[in-house]
């Protein structure tokens, strides 16, 4: 046959990419995932009532992944060990269980949330106080089920061969790879295939949705738009390579023992066990569905944010304001107020043209003025006995002022530190 090469050269693939590159990477999954998942779960429990029955999808999802982390650090000693598993072959077959078990856990719990997302957008009268957190709990129990159902049969296949009883393989031996394709390609379609088409229908009518009203809530279509792009990142790297190159993976082992070979076997292996390293990712990536559902973590992020800012521009010496709320510009008591601050400060400045003023009356304008701005006065404090400068409090006056207007015509602006008082 002229596309095949010898048989020697068939069986001889080189495992030391694979002693080499999955132990790092589940050493760093197990540190990330493990921490991001523990912060996840805590930050879903202490915001309980006000993510809604999502939540009980999110603990889930956490659960999962916990699970199948527990279990990496003995993945990581088999690999370093050349492939050796010294645990027990019934150990080997929970390992591989709970690293299912989390994978297609992964995919129902967010395929639920997807159709919770949909019910919510596109028909939220028709769902709304229908759907409560034990309906959500009832829901996951029924995943959590239908997962278990399909993944058991896979603890009925051995994970070694008489040759090397030593392995734990993350499908079967060699003697039942007939036997289990067909079902690794049943539990591809109802594990995955299945659904991936339910999340695109789910979320492609939510986009339609979104983009056709004008008048939803922009907090609302954002979150909705992160969420999809946070799965497309999980079905696009982590699930469809691994269920794609799996199933290419069996199907080159079972025609190698017909006496079929070919050069392109080696690339599929070494994909497949990249894939793998991208299946277990999503431990990793799951967390980020807690931050796009959490609106106590957004606005702590969202405050960090902007106090990060605001050093920073201390450091430069230019300080950013932003309006926190929408001004009325014809707002009569805010007029008011605004020009009776300036006429104040104007009339206390012809005052300080001609008198000196006390210690006592300094201290108290500038903790007047300082209450007035929006900062503490940077290097703007009087020293006891000295005399305030008309220029610079005139000066002072009129950035106020400036702010004032400013402040009333409703616009973003900046302004550059150039005097003590700012």
């Amino acid at each position: 046959m002229s596309g095949n090469i010898t048989h020697e050269a068939c069986e001889s693939i080189n495992l030391n990419f694979t002693h080499a590159f999955l132990p790092p990477v589940f050493v760093v999954v197990f540190v990330v995932g493990t921490l991001s998942n523990i912060w996840g779960i805590r930050s879903v429990c202490t915001s309980w009532s006000k993510i809604g029955s999502i939540n009980v999808f999110m603990i889930n999802l956490g659960v999962a992944d916990l699970l199948y982390l527990a279990t990496l650090p003995f993945l990581v000693h088999y690999y370093a060990r050349n492939s050796r598993w010294q645990f027990g072959q019934t150990f080997c077959k929970v390992t591989r269980f709970c690293f299912n078990l989390n994978l297609y856990g992964s995919i129902g719990f967010l395929t639920c949330i997807s159709v919770y997302r949909y019910l919510g957008i596109v028909h939220p009268m028709w769902v709304m106080g229908k759907i409560t957190s034990r309906h959500s709990l009832a829901v996951s129990a029924l995943v959590w089920l239908l997962v278990i159902i399909q993944i058991l049969p896979d603890m009925f296949f051995d994970k070694n061969d008489p040759e090397s009883p030593n392995s734990c393989y993350d499908t079967t031996s060699n003697k039942l790879i007939q036997g289990y394709m067909p079902y690794s390609i049943g539990w591809t379609v109802t594990g995955f295939a299945v659904p991936l088409v339910i999340i695109l229908v789910c979320y492609g009518h939510v986009v339609a949705v979104l983009a056709k009203k004008a008048n939803v809530n922009p907090l609302l279509k954002q979150r909705c738009l992160k969420l999809v792009l946070i799965l497309l990142i999980l079905f696009s790297v982590c699930f469809i390579p691994y269920h794609v190159f799996r199933n290419l993976n069996l199907t080159t082992r079972i025609l190698k023992k017909r006496g079929v070979c070919h050069a392109s076997f080696r690339d599929i292996y070494i994909a497949h066990q990249v894939s793998r390293c991208l299946a277990c990712l999503n431990s990793a990536i799951n967390p980020l569905v807690y931050i796009v559902g959490n609106d106590e973590f957004l606005m702590k992020l969202q405050h960090l944010s902007r106090r990060a800012r605001v050093s920073l521009a201390g450091l430069t010496g230019a300080v950013r304001y932003r309006k926190p709320t929408e001004v009325d510009p014809d707002s009569p008591s805010d007029t008011r107020v605004v020009f009776s601050i300036v006429t104040v400060l104007l009339l206390l400045f012809f005052v300080f043209s001609f008198f000196k003023v006390p210690e006592t009356i300094g201290r108290t304008f500038d903790e007047i003025s300082a209450g007035f701005s929006r900062e503490a006065l940077a290097g703007g404090a009087q020293q006891p006995g000295s005399q305030l400068s008309a220029l610079r409090y005139f000066s002072f006056v009129t950035e106020l002022f400036l702010r004032a207007r400013r402040r009333r015509t409703g616009r973003l602006y900046q302004l550059e530190v150039d005097h003590p008082y700012w």
